[in-house]
């Protein structure tokens, strides 16, 4: 199928905003990008005159289908916080394609989202990035961006504290942490002496030697993706003594890892500029809730990127993902470049999720997630009208109310 999309104010992202511009998409993908670029013949048109349009939003960080929506126990699959270091439990074991959050958030032109555990454990387990059309987890799963929770902080002390049992000090944190890459370190080593000592006995007997491996330990297993960098880490962490506690624990193990929520980056700007550290901000209307935040600053966003830090705007939520746009709005009021701001929310976003050769930007063989809005995006009056994923519509303002109407376009 092809669809052209026409006349509409086209911000590409990457190359500059095109007015009156054409995207064609087909087969799933962005064809072309340009103006007065020919139509296909027996292309679908769909008129985005005086629209914006934009490549489909991203937010980077989020729990959409995992903890589950109504909030009623035991129905929450949230964190699995019956013990401070689970790296083997999985996201995708719990991410409910069902989940009411999701039409919610593809009605604001989200079109992927990384979702995950929570921030209950020192190390949490495993989110990956889905997109929000599809019947099953397989149909929204972008595969290989599996990475890996972590977090520092009020939240695993309070947890454990209040049960008594470690860690309940950011010491005990950071503790638990380094003594858990310390055992996957051991877990590899052994690995590596049992080929080690199979290729000389292999030698020596002039055969080959199958090696005595030790017993799988799933936990150990996730950690040493992490070790070699196949896991990027994704580390909670507000108050700025923690991300740099954060950092400190990264560089000594030599982690592939970013910056979750950053409440106090702008603190520490120019040590997060210069040692190159993605982060990603947010929730942006967070109030006072823990100590951790009472330096929360709506100035942070726009700091951080006059700096020179790559950022994502986050919501960290469920169904008030859909509020991604306004935020990001809001920020741009204090002080957020706009163009660092629709970076923010698109090809940011992907980099960070390492999905930017697919999304992220209106570029020709990227995926064809694209969102139509009927003024400026991050405008709280402004509506978003049609979504595209993958070349397919999934969503239309005009049909978002009629009953069964948004779970037949996602599937």
């Amino acid at each position: 199928m092809t669809l052209a999309i026409t006349g509409g104010k086209v911000l590409t992202i990457t190359r500059g905003t095109l007015e009156g511009g054409t995207v064609i998409l087909e087969d799933g993908k962005i064809k072309a990008v340009g103006k007065d670029i020919p139509i296909p013949a027996g292309a679908e048109v769909v008129d985005a005159t005086g629209k914006w349009v934009l490549p489909g939003l991203i937010d980077a960080h989020s729990h959409v289908a995992v903890f589950g929506e109504p909030f009623v126990e035991p129905h929450d699959d949230g964190n699995e916080m019956t013990d401070p270091i689970t790296p083997h439990v999985r996201a995708i074991d719990a991410i409910n394609p069902d989940d009411p959050a999701i039409p919610d958030t593809l009605s604001a032109g989200i079109t992927a989202v990384w979702t995950g555990p929570g921030s209950g454990n020192v190390i949490g387990g495993t989110g990956v990035v889905i997109k929000l059309a599809g019947c099953t987890l397989d149909e929204m799963l972008v595969p290989g961006t599996e990475s890996m929770k972590m977090a520092l902080g009020e939240n695993p002390k309070r947890v454990y504290g209040k049960q008594n049992k470690f860690p309940s000090t950011r010491m005990g944190n950071a503790a638990a942490l380094r003594e858990a890459l310390v055992k996957a370190q051991n877990y590899m080593e052994k690995f590596r002496k049992a080929e080690e000592e199979a290729a000389k006995e292999s030698r020596e007997k002039g055969t080959p030697v199958e090696p005595k491996y030790p017993e799988r330990d799933l936990k150990m297993e996730a950690l040493a993706r992490v070790l070699r960098r196949e896991l990027r880490c994704r580390i909670h962490c507000h108050r700025a003594d923690d991300i740099l506690t954060a950092i400190r624990i990264a560089e000594e193990f030599d982690l592939d890892f970013t910056i979750e929520h950053t409440t106090e980056g702008w603190k520490i700007a120019d040590v997060l500029a210069a040692k190159g550290v993605r982060c990603t901000v947010g929730p942006n209307d967070l109030y006072r809730v823990k100590m951790e935040c009472q330096n929360f600053n709506l100035a942070n966003a726009g700091i951080l990127a006059r700096a020179g830090v790559k950022i994502a705007v986050q919501v960290d939520g469920f169904s008030n993902t859909r509020w991604l746009p306004v935020h990001t709005g809001v920020l741009v009021r204090y002080g957020l470049p706009e163009d660092e701001a629709f970076r923010a929310v698109t090809i940011n976003a992907a980099e960070i999720l390492g999905v930017a050769d697919r999304m992220g930007s209106l570029e020709p063989g990227k995926d064809g997630d694209v969102a139509i809005f009927d003024g400026h995006p991050f405008c709280s009056f402004t509506r978003c009208e049609k979504v595209f994923i993958n070349g397919r519509e999934v969503y239309d303002i005009r049909k978002a109310g009629l009953p069964e109407s948004g779970r037949r376009s996602r599937c």
